[in-house]
């Protein structure tokens, strides 16, 4: 904003739009809410901009209110022609207008769509950033069958950031894994609400379902010999399944469940498509693996 011409007070008000509102938006997302104290709308807005704000600090916004009545010009630059006004303003350019948000919902959804498209300084992303190894490595070593270590790891990073559902779903599908299954259930019945829902925890309920449904130290030499006698014995490639999943042999476990729907997809109102698909969530829909295994299904689904 040009300064010549104005009035010291305006200049003054310049500075400090600057200094509160320009200079901080260049690393974070400032919120600018324009009010009046006769304005009862915006005096029913203000405890819930307040507690949005404050729930966003770690992630890189902040609040910054102006008072139109002390600062005609700011608003007038701005273009305010009614209050509420709220502006979200990064590096000093305004990037949108949140002023028709009226509920913490609208908020969240709002500020959920713009702060993955900035390059916002916060805390919150500089700790996923360190979390992120941390994190790699628990799946990798749950992957690679040690269930008590990944434990181990993922309960470390929920040390250092107790609300993270990635963590946490992995601490249940460790706990799952070694057949902890009440602690891993209690675990998710601890859960705050919001995080209950992220799709980390839901994959953490996948593994428990899958685990109760295996029944461990099951001896498969006997299911091997029904198999090999009658390769059409659903039950037993069913029964095969559950056995290796219960070993952590997800490849056989893969193999057991596609054989069966390759000869029967509607076998048992398509519980053993039901069964693969739960696997792939334990697993990650993201994992190279599923994608293997979806490749796999696909092939026999639209043959």
């Amino acid at each position: 904003m040009a300064t010549l011409g104005l009035s010291e007070q305006e200049k003054e008000a310049v500075a400090a739009f600057r200094r509160d509102v320009v200079e901080p938006s260049q690393t974070k997302l400032v919120l600018v809410d324009f009010w009046a104290e006769w304005c009862q709308p915006c005096k029913q807005l203000s405890p819930i901009i307040e507690k949005i704000a404050a729930e966003y600090a770690d992630r890189g916004v902040l609040l910054v209110k102006v008072n139109v009545d002390e600062n005609r010009f700011i608003a007038s630059q701005f273009r305010v022609q009614s209050i509420p006004t709220v502006y979200a303003v990064f590096q000093g350019q305004p990037v949108a207008d949140l002023s028709q948000a009226r509920t913490e919902g609208q908020y969240r959804q709002m500020l959920d769509q713009i702060l993955p498209q900035l390059p916002i300084e916060s805390e919150a992303g500089q700790l996923a950033q360190d979390l992120a190894p941390l994190l790699a490595m628990g799946e990798e070593v749950l992957a690679g069958g040690d269930a008590e270590r990944a434990l181990s790891v993922f309960a470390q990073i929920g040390e250092m950031d107790p609300d993270n559902a990635e963590a946490l779903g992995g601490q249940i599908r460790a706990l799952a894994a070694l057949g902890r299954l009440d602690e891993a259930e209690a675990l998710i019945a601890a859960l705050p609400a919001e995080i209950a829902k992220e799709a980390a925890i839901d994959r953490g309920r996948a593994a428990i379902a899958l685990a109760r449904s295996a029944t461990p130290g099951v001896d498969i030499a006997p299911l091997q010999a029904r198999i090999a006698a009658n390769p059409d014995d659903l039950d037993a490639l069913f029964e095969m399944s559950t056995a290796q999943m219960a070993g952590g042999n997800r490849d056989a476990a893969a193999d057991a469940l596609l054989d069966i729907i390759a000869k029967d997809r509607d076998w048992n109102e398509g519980q053993a498509r039901s069964q693969l698909l739960q696997l792939f969530d334990v697993v990650g829909l993201e994992d190279p693996w599923v994608a293997a295994q979806r490749r796999r299904l696909s092939a026999i689904l639209f043959s």
